[in-house]
């Protein structure tokens, strides 16, 4: 099984290998200057759930940590979530829309197979002199968009960009399938990253992938390899496939190893960050990372008690609330860290 040989003959630790030092130079360091996030206003609880699935609050939440999550309107796709978290962060970043030089929009629950999410949420911002397109890495895409900007950004390319994590996974859940409908919610994350020289800014990154583990999370249909059909309709193979299990196992030695890597590569210990922002998946997970680092609770903050994993859009929703309440400070040493399909996994770490 894929998950057994993820189990016993993969190492995702980074021991063996040459570390290569990577300090993003001050003056090309893209910094984050404004956030933003939206969530559909329909709140659909455990017990609502209760009567859909054979499943429990109690269940759910002695699991996962979810109490509640938000479904989208069905007469809106992810664009509309991601224009209105954009238009949130170009708000508090001070940015008129015409200035706007590129949008990076990471989903795996786009508007359409083509064109991107992100063209459509140009024309809807009317950014018209942006380059847009999307980012597809699962869960870990926020993370992945946020290291593409940089590179845009630090190479003088353009001086700005807005990156977006969207997703409206209750499209693709199965609602009779207690093992996954249970977990997933829809909302969108923004952050407008500039070019700056304070010493603020992304530090360093870490981009990590396996595709033999792709089966352990993933759509089985709707792509070239098993286009829609009356078949593919009726055996939900359109819906997402999980095997929690080898998730979580993977999940907890990946996120520990990545940190391990940007920390020891930059000279930081844990104990020094302010915030460390992980990608919302499960209340037992994020627990386990927390304490095996020793970061107080305030230093790990969790929302997913109130949104449900929420994929791409996790982080950057976890992160706005943070700022939004004062509580995420200048000058704070802060790491993103997210895994996901793929499989992939990854991290930033930044001066807030």
């Amino acid at each position: 099984m894929i998950g057994d040989v993820i189990k016993n003959n993969y190492d995702y630790t980074t021991s063996g290998r040459e570390k290569i030092p990577l300090m993003i130079e001050q003056k090309n360091r893209a910094i984050i200057v404004g956030t933003g996030m939206a969530t559909p206003k329909r709140i659909l609880t455990n017990s609502e759930l209760e009567k859909i699935v054979d499943t429990s609050n109690q269940w759910i939440l002695s699991r996962t940590g979810i109490r509640e999550r938000r479904i989208l309107e069905d007469d809106h796709g992810c664009s509309d979530l991601a224009v209105e978290a954009a238009m949130v962060a170009l708000r508090e970043a001070g940015l008129e829309v015409s200035e706007l030089e590129l949008i990076i929009v990471s989903t795996v629950t786009p508007d359409y197979p083509t064109p991107s999410t992100a063209c459509l949420v140009q024309d809807k911002l009317g950014a018209r002199n942006a380059a847009a397109f999307d980012l597809s890495a699962g869960c870990t895409g926020f993370v992945y968009a946020m290291a593409s900007a940089q590179g845009f950004i630090s190479s003088g390319v353009y001086s700005n960009a807005l990156v977006i994590g969207a997703e409206v996974l209750s499209r693709v859940t199965n609602w009779n399938d207690r093992s996954t409908c249970v977990l997933f919610g829809d909302g969108a994350g923004a952050v407008v990253l500039q070019k700056g020289d304070s010493g603020r800014g992304i530090i360093d990154f870490s981009l990590k992938s396996d595709g033999g583990g792709a089966e352990l999370l993933y759509i089985p249909a709707g792509g070239s390899r098993k286009p829609a059909s009356e078949e593919s309709v009726a055996k939900h193979l359109h819906s997402v496939r999980m095997n929690g299990n080898e998730i979580f196992k993977f999940a907890v030695r990946v996120v520990d190893n990545v940190l391990e890597e940007l920390l020891t590569r930059q000279g930081i210990k844990a104990e020094m960050l302010d915030y460390l922002f992980l990608h919302q998946a499960n209340e037992r997970i994020i627990e386990h990372i927390r304490k095996s680092i020793h970061l107080t609770p305030e230093k790990v903050p969790i929302n997913l008690d109130r949104y449900g994993n929420t994929s791409s859009a996790s982080v950057p929703m976890i992160m706005h609330e943070e700022a939004a309440a004062g509580r995420l400070k200048k000058n704070d040493l802060v790491a993103l860290v997210a895994f996901g399909a793929g499989l992939t996994w990854g991290g930033v770490l930044l001066r807030w």
